[in-house]
């Protein structure tokens, strides 16, 4: 992408700094010591009605990048045992002395039995407003400067403990207009896209299962349009499974034996956005891949020489791609947003990805696809700004970075 890039994450013992009232940090990392207020939810997703729920909040130290921009996203990592649950916010302001107000960017918890997992729709203000995960600037509008806030809530007489390791944010500018799962419109964006070749590097290609979405095509059509739009839950069990990770046989007892690649329909459920009616929240596609021992969060890159870094150490990743058929030669599509995963480079250069929208056959044999470099690169550029998921154990060094002045993992 061109234009400004930033990523800033708090590890375990770093959430130490910043506003702690009713936190505290341990070596498991933010926890809920001592809850200081209630709260009275209603979650207009289920039929539980109002409920009281205590709380204690962490606030982060305020962020300023270096450049101006235009969007943030979110990214958490955490557990929610029991009846608790996050709330994650976050604010901006254009001189680091006016702030907007506090934007919610997902009420989130491991199981549905707390709350509902959702975005909230709605928020707006004169400088801003959240498109389900993302806080965009309006026409005109850059900031400098940001913060996040964490509520970690319980039922007033509960024991259970929220526990976060991670809390991030990537922040960009240009404010790329945003995509998600297949079927739902944006308008292109054209930008100038960054160019690389990929030229003299030998071939790599990472092992990543294969998971088509189109298996799940006609099925389970009360998560949002079914399994023909679960791009991006497929691509994260992809990447889960490749690392050894994901549900346990007793996660997926609840779901019949016949019923394939059973991991990616358990995605599907538990990465589920109430508001937004569909599995491609990005922020809660990383959540739901922290759960199971892996550091999970989204960011922007600048160009797939950036992400050749990622796969030359072990790491595939989950891109955000928007493109027209005759823009991408061997897809067969069109999308106005799509995630799949890149797994790896050929000798000449282009991306081997495995897409889980093949529309070739309902098949996991039609996942993999070699994609030309170029064309691949601008539709991800374009389509997102460069974004993707990054999904690695934690003891699976991340690459060292080229561009330390403005660090976008």
């Amino acid at each position: 992408m061109t234009g400004h890039v930033s990523f800033h994450a708090w590890r375990g013992r770093e959430l130490a700094g910043g506003l702690h009232l009713g936190t505290g940090v341990d070596e498991d990392g933010l926890r809920l010591v001592t809850a200081v207020g209630t709260r009275r939810y209603v979650d207009p997703h289920t039929v539980a009605g109002a409920r009281d729920h205590a709380w204690a909040a962490w606030v982060s130290p305020a962020v300023t990048p270096g450049h101006p921009f235009t969007s943030l996203v979110p990214s958490w990592n955490a557990t929610t045992p029991g009846d608790s649950w996050l709330e994650i916010e976050a604010r901006v302001s254009g001189d680091g002395v006016r702030w907007t107000r506090w934007f919610t960017l997902g009420r989130w918890a491991t199981s549905a039995d707390a709350v509902a997992p959702t975005s909230v729709p709605g928020q707006a203000c004169a400088e801003g407003a959240v498109d389900t995960d993302e806080l965009l600037a309006r026409d005109g509008v850059t900031w400098s400067t940001y913060q996040l806030r964490l509520g970690l809530h319980r039922g007033p007489s509960s024991e259970a403990v929220p526990t976060v390791t991670l809390a991030a944010a990537v922040v960009a500018h240009p404010g790329e207009h945003r995509v998600r799962g297949v079927g739902v419109s944006a308008p292109r964006q054209a930008q100038d896209t960054a160019s690389s070749t990929g030229r003299g590097r030998p071939a790599v290609e990472l092992a990543v299962p294969a998971y088509s979405q189109q298996l799940h095509g006609g099925d389970h059509p009360g998560l949002g349009a079914g399994g023909a739009s679960w791009c991006s839950p497929t691509s994260t069990a992809m990447v889960l499974a490749s690392w050894g990770r994901g549900p346990s046989e007793g996660e997926l007892a609840g779901l019949a034996p016949g019923v394939p690649d059973r991991a990616v329909v358990h995605a599907a459920r538990c990465v589920f956005d109430h508001a937004f009616d569909g599995a491609g929240n990005w922020s809660f596609n990383t959540a739901y891949a922290a759960r199971y021992g892996v550091e999970a969060f989204v960011t922007r890159l600048r160009s797939l020489d950036e992400a050749a870094l990622f796969v030359d150490a072990g790491i595939p990743l989950v891109a955000s791609v928007s493109f027209r058929s005759e823009e991408l030669d061997g897809a067969g599509y069109d999308t106005s947003g799509h995630l799949l995963t890149l797994v790896g480079f050929d000798a000449a250069g282009d991306v081997v990805c495995n897409d889980p929208a093949s529309h070739r056959l309902p098949s996991n044999d039609e996942v993999r696809v070699v994609y030309d470099r170029k064309q691949l690169e601008k539709a991800w550029l374009d389509g997102s700004g460069g974004l993707v998921y990054v999904i690695r154990p934690v003891d699976v060094p991340l690459p060292a970075h080229p561009a330390p002045a403005e660090p976008n993992w």
